[in-house]
């Protein structure tokens, strides 16, 4: 009896995180589904239903013949959308790169560090996360428009003789997704540095192996798993975002997000959206799938 509750107890633990992605993730998206597939209509809610769930299965199967993928293949047609997926996923690849640029130095150093300065660290790695995230973005805007914090001290320190134009520019996007985003990149790949032995850096420098060389055959490899954890976990969000592009970006700024914000709040237009929403969750399929795949090589590769 006791072995057979063991049991039971086991497969609960594995069904919670299943039935987890089942309310929360495959529901909603089934709803989006559902509505991408309708047609627009001026009511409440803005669009005219192909079926109703409430209805049950028989209803479902009776009206399959009806559903129409009008709205994706408007989507292929219309080079708006296809533009701001493109540009949503150059911009998001550049600040990935630019964040691993920045962030992995920070946690070489900090894996480094004496073991009693690491936490400290640590902190102050996790402390943005203390202050709202729209709060932080909207600092940026302080800092770097004309009359802003960064062209005030460049202008003190005589590098300018007028200010920089940085906000409303990619540029000014590039520097607020890299600021956001910069602790997903730096905490994986501390996790990653901080449990190599260094004993095998040692081990090459003895070999003969010059510090640089030591560290691209040595180092470099084993922190692959880190990098790719924190490339993943950046570059996902920073496809879909809205807020950054929105305050920093300025009107011109294509991204997907922004766009999907005003398919749905200002053309209220909730079919075309949510095809928006169902592409942009297909693509970012990809990228997930890539970081599961990486994610069980390293645990094999562990065992």
């Amino acid at each position: 009896m006791g072995r057979f509750l063991s049991a039971l107890a086991g497969r609960f633990v594995i069904a919670v995180p299943y039935l987890w992605l089942l309310v929360f993730f495959l529901a909603p998206f089934l709803i989006v589904f559902k509505i991408s597939l309708s047609e627009p209509a001026i009511a409440m809610p803005p669009y005219q239903p192909v079926f109703d769930f409430a209805q049950g299965v028989k209803a479902l199967i009776d009206r399959i013949g009806d559903l129409s993928f009008a709205n994706y293949l408007w989507l292929t047609g219309d080079p708006l959308y296809r533009n701001a997926y493109l540009s949503s996923i150059w911009i998001a690849g550049v600040s990935t790169a630019i964040t691993l640029a920045v962030g992995y130095p920070i946690a070489y150093g900090m894996a480094r560090a004496p073991a009693s300065v690491r936490p400290t660290l640590l902190m102050l790695v996790i402390l943005p996360f203390w202050t709202s995230f729209l709060i932080r973005v909207y600092a940026w805007i302080g800092i770097l428009k004309p009359e802003g914090l960064l062209n005030q001290f460049l202008l003190y320190l005589g590098v300018i003789d007028q200010p920089l134009v940085i906000l409303n520019t990619a540029t000014a996007i590039y520097i607020g997704i890299v600021y956001s985003y910069l602790p997903f990149m730096v905490l994986p790949l501390y996790a990653a540095l901080e449990k190599m032995d260094n004993s095998l850096i040692e081990a090459a420098r003895d070999l003969g192996c010059p510090p640089l060389a030591a560290f691209w055959k040595v180092t470099f490899p084993l922190s692959l798993p880190g990098i790719v954890a924190g490339c993943m976990l950046v570059f996902i969000p920073a496809v879909g975002e809205f807020v950054i592009p929105d305050l920093l970006g300025g009107s011109e700024t294509l991204m997907i997000g922004k766009t999907l914000w005003n398919e749905f709040f200002n053309n209220r237009d909730w079919p075309v959206s949510s095809a928006v929403a169902v592409v942009l969750l297909l693509i970012l399929v990809v990228p997930i799938a890539f970081f599961q795949r990486s994610q069980a090589r390293a645990r094999e590769a562990e065992k």
